[in-house]
């Protein structure tokens, strides 16, 4: 049976089970959020969920964002449990393309395809209804990869998606006291990347960004955050 919905607000976090979702994760408990964590695998958030206050304040499951039977029974999960949902975290996604259009496999832009764009929109669509309840707070994570022009960038193209999307699904929430945020980072430095980039944002930066957006009055709909490391010298 879900619990009493007059205590502290609920955060949904997709990819939740390291860098960007994991650093979200645990700035949110520390404003008082109750969690629902999701990744491919729930065994990867265990330690995250004791390290937040257990099972009775963090709910953990399994995710394939890329299949809808998941994302219905991650909300179908999440709302059993606490009974609403504050805050969604779209922020699962996935890089690595070698090649450029000319040499890149196609296997690995379909994967990221399906999970940067359609992983999104899915989470979306089984996540509006709770939030259009509670009037909440949905939130996306694009990237400064989505605002330029990389060559033979496929992952650059998917984050354009991306903020597409969020533009769009604002439209669609107006008036509906829903809010919509694009997080944009710069380069951060997580297991994204095969080998840690030399200057780079950390994912606590991110978080951050996460909770300025979450912690507005409800007339302050934060749109976008473009978070990029300050140059070296």
């Amino acid at each position: 049976m879900a619990d009493d919905a007059s205590k502290n607000p609920v955060m949904l976090i997709t990819g939740a089970s390291s860098g960007i979702g994991a650093a979200t994760a645990r700035a949110a408990a520390k404003e008082g959020y109750r969690l629902v964590l999701a990744a491919r695998s729930a065994g990867k958030l265990e330690a995250l969920q004791a390290e937040l206050g257990g099972d009775s304040e963090v709910l953990i499951v399994e995710c394939d964002v890329q299949k809808g039977d998941d994302q219905k029974a991650m909300v179908a999960q999440a709302l059993k449990k606490f009974g609403r949902l504050d805050s969604v975290f779209a922020n699962a996604g996935r890089g690595g393309e070698p090649g450029g259009f000319s040499e890149a496999d196609p296997d690995v832009w379909k994967d990221m395809i399906l999970t940067n764009i359609y992983g999104v929109g899915l989470t979306i669509q089984h996540c509006l209804p709770a939030l259009r309840k509670s009037k909440g707070h949905l939130l996306l994570t694009g990237s400064a990869a989505g605002r330029v022009s990389i060559p033979g960038s496929m992952y650059s193209a998917t984050k354009w998606a991306v903020s597409a999307i969020g533009y769009n699904v604002r439209e669609e929430l107006r008036g509906s006291g829903v809010r919509v945020t694009l997080i944009e980072p710069g380069m951060v430095d997580t297991p994204f990347f095969d080998k840690p980039p030399a200057h780079a944002l950390m994912p606590d930066d991110i978080a951050r960004a996460v909770i300025y957006a979450v912690s507005q009055p409800s007339h302050v709909d934060v749109n976008e955050i473009l978070v990029r490391p300050t140059p070296a010298e």
